[in-house]
């Protein structure tokens, strides 16, 4: 698949974008936690909305959410990174040889450092010698992938724990844990009073054993927002990814800027591989990504290119994987019904926007899920794994029609084309 395929396969949208009011994201969390509420009651599993659900799900959305903003950072400087899965390998074995031998934090920092590497040889190849985008992505995942099972039979064989496909155990970054708020938030989910109680069990998740690298990568989120859309460095940035002859021909170092995108964009999906080994694990193995860069740059083109988006994206995935390995068929069962309902309303949305052929598609789909949930009790287990990948699939399939990608995403810039 070349760059330019790339650029074709998703640039078929319309520019304009109307901006959100500040409240939607308070107002659609709640709609979300009332909604799951709601099906708790209707169907009767009990799962949905617990304390392990929710800190299961932050652990799951995390990688994929770090992953997707590096991509981001890059994509908005103009450079497609498909290579976020090879520095996630990276940043697995920089946690597991750091975390084992110098402490956590070691670890955490040892992780963006080998996931910049990583970056680091991106970024040589696309933006100094102008090589295809996906062609230098996909030969960093394959070479990232041999680089750590090497690198992990050299340091951790020998080691109590350690081998060939996995470090010894790593030290354990610090949480945070209110005993009494989370005793507090326990009572009243205890009371099993609707709407109430599933507030209690997320507030009871945030403040139980959660893991300072969950708050710091939220934190990174919401830093990247600022500083892309909020400072004279990102509007410069996304210039580079926007119309890089134009930034140029105004002064802005457009090779610099590319360069500085894609080794922030490696240190972040180094992250999101030390935080799956430090945290998701306690320790560095073999295969240990499973795919979650790709899905990470699936979250944020989902997304639309934007950190808000960018995080619903991968709470939908890490939420649905969640439920299939968590609560198995019962939960996976009940979110039946909640997508045949959203695509009911997406059907009559649709048709509403005089789009019928697409209007009629996504009513038969919901028609089919309907009968499906009446038809069966329970999910098989098998499918229930698949869970996650076929709702992302068919969320990225609605949400294809209103895409934006930057516009220079992916094209090879050499300095002096302003002139």
């Amino acid at each position: 698949m070349t760059t330019s395929g790339y650029t074709e396969s998703i640039a078929a949208a319309p520019r304009a974008r109307r901006k959100l009011p500040r409240w939607w994201f308070a107002a659609a969390l709640f709609g979300l936690l009332l909604g799951l509420s709601l099906l708790e009651q209707v169907t009767g599993a009990d799962d949905l909305v617990s304390r392990g659900t929710v800190a299961a799900t932050l652990i799951a959305v995390v990688p994929i959410m770090l992953a997707g903003l590096g991509g981001l950072w890059s994509e908005r400087a103009g450079v497609v990174n498909i290579g976020l899965e090879g520095m996630m390998i990276l940043g697995t074995w920089g946690a597991g040889y750091f975390g084992y031998h110098y402490g956590a934090w070691a670890g955490v920092a040892g992780a963006i450092v080998m996931g910049m590497l990583g970056g680091l040889v991106h970024a040589i190849a696309t933006v100094v010698f102008g090589v295809d985008h996906i062609i230098s992505g996909v030969a960093i995942n394959i070479i990232a992938l041999g680089a750590v099972q090497y690198l992990a039979s050299l340091t951790f064989v020998g080691l109590p724990g350690g081998g060939q496909t996995q470090s010894p155990k790593i030290e354990d970054v610090p949480s945070i844990n209110i005993t009494f708020l989370g005793d507090f938030f326990g009572d009243i989910v205890d009371k099993n009073i609707f709407f109430v109680s599933q507030t209690a069990a997320v507030a009871q998740a945030l403040v139980t054993n959660l893991s300072w690298l969950v708050v710091i990568s939220m934190l990174l989120l919401v830093v990247t927002w600022f500083v892309l859309w909020r400072t004279s460095f990102g509007l410069r940035l996304r210039s580079c990814g926007e119309s890089p002859s134009a930034a140029e021909s105004l002064g802005v170092h457009v090779l610099r800027y590319k360069f500085a995108a894609v080794l922030i964009s490696g240190g972040l999906a180094g992250l999101a591989g030390g935080f799956l080994a430090m945290v998701a694990s306690s320790n560095y193995r073999d295969g240990q990504t499973g795919g979650r860069g790709y899905i990470g740059l699936a979250a944020m083109i989902f997304g639309n290119w934007r950190p808000g988006g960018l995080l619903a994206g991968s709470g939908l995935f890490g939420y649905s994987e969640t439920l299939g390995l968590r609560a198995g068929g019962d939960s996976v069962h009940a979110l039946l019904l909640a997508i045949a309902v959203l695509a009911i309303a997406a059907a009559v949305w649709q048709a509403r926007q005089q789009q019928q052929r697409a209007a009629i598609i996504t009513g038969v789909v919901a028609v089919a899920l309907g009968v499906l949930y009446f038809a069966i009790d329970e999910v098989p287990s098998d499918f229930s794994t698949m869970t996650p990948y076929v709702v992302t699939l068919l969320v990225l399939a609605f949400a294809s029609q209103r895409l934006r990608m930057p516009a220079a995403d992916g094209q090879i810039y050499r300095k002096g084309s302003a002139g």
